[in-house]
């Protein structure tokens, strides 16, 4: 089969010929990748910022935002059958930890991680398990929803956090409005009555934020701390989603954030710098969030079913895999999603 494939960090990966996956567990689930998402931490891991964290071995195959068609399962799965569209929970848990039986699969102590530190999906097969495929309603396509296997679950399931923190009259700030960022807000429209300003530096950004009904959008400009301050007459957001995390918006996440108020980092790649004192004379928060639970999936596939979220994506062809790396890389797929379809 063909798969995208790591060899060395700090160079493109290439699109080798491998072999297939096969089922030889109770549990596995075989599965045709009919979309792969494309996301930033693709292009984190060719650069070699997870070599350490994941210590996976190269050559690998990476994508960990995947759904397709069911091929093949194991003797014990009941869940699903060959010929189900399926989108993939991004980790495969053991269900017996006791993270697992909490509900807390996303720190699973026995996981494994496709695309990170296994195997991934950009490729023509994966192998799963049964605890990580969401069977998708009639009406919804694997390229449709592939990429709200992480960005989207990663966005709903902070949202899904800060719901008890976001009721009627608080506000919440969205800095930007890329990839993740459009999942958040809509995120935020269907489960919370907060008032919401969305901040990018890009104006499409801004423009898809006003579509998906922002109440204020802020262009990044320089002003952009001053801007959300006046907007909240002085005080700041009870909650501020960073889905960027890196180049600055640190700093302004935690500026934009009110006295006793809420830094969610979602987005990575800086670093958050407060000193201890105005953590605490501010008595602020700051959250991180990593990916999300099978239920938070389970979750967004019935808000993508009814219309609440949707995706604005732009598909390629296995074979232009590293096209669509360098699209992304180079900022040319704004407010949207790269989705390959093998």
């Amino acid at each position: 089969m063909r798969a995208v494939r790591v060899h060395r960090y700090g160079e493109p990966p290439s699109i080798d010929q491998v072999p297939g996956p096969v089922v030889t567990g109770p549990l596995d689930v075989l599965v045709e990748v009919n979309a792969a998402g494309v996301c930033r931490t693709d292009l984190h891991i060719v650069e070699g910022q997870w070599a350490e964290k994941s210590g996976v071995s190269l050559p690998y195959t990476i994508g960990h935002e995947n759904a397709g068609t069911v091929r093949e399962v194991g003797s014990a799965v009941s869940n699903v059958a060959p010929g189900d569209t399926v989108i993939l929970h991004p980790l495969v848990t053991c269900g017996l930890c006791r993270a697992c039986r909490a509900g807390d699969d996303s720190h699973c102590e026995n996981s494994a991680f496709p695309g990170i530190d296994t195997d991934g999906g950009m490729a023509d097969l994966l192998l799963s398990n049964a605890r990580a495929v969401v069977k998708l309603a009639p009406d919804l396509a694997p390229a449709d929803v592939a990429a709200l296997a992480d960005a989207g679950l990663t966005a709903y399931h902070a949202v899904r956090k800060a719901v008890p923190l976001l009721y009627p009259g608080t506000h919440a700030v969205v800095i930007g409005a890329g990839g993740l960022g459009h999942i958040g807000l809509q995120s935020l429209k269907a489960l919370t009555a907060a008032e919401i300003t969305v901040v990018d530096r890009s104006v499409a950004a801004l423009e898809l934020a006003s579509q998906l009904n922002a109440d204020h959008t802020v262009r990044s400009d320089g002003g952009q701390v001053n801007a959300v301050l006046d907007i909240t007459s002085g005080k700041g957001a009870h909650v501020v989603f960073d889905f960027v995390g890196e180049n600055g918006t640190e700093a302004d996440g935690v500026a934009m954030t009110r006295d006793t108020g809420s830094y969610f980092v979602i987005g990575y790649g800086g670093h958050v710098d407060v000193p201890t004192i105005d953590i605490i004379s501010r008595e602020i928060n700051i959250v991180g969030n990593l990916v999300g639970t099978y239920n938070d999936l389970d979750e967004l596939m019935t808000l993508a079913a009814r219309g609440r979220v949707t995706l604005r994506t732009r598909t390629y062809p296995l074979d232009s895999a590293l096209d669509a790396l360098a699209d992304l890389d180079a900022g040319r797929i704004p407010g949207g999603r790269a989705i390959l379809v093998p």
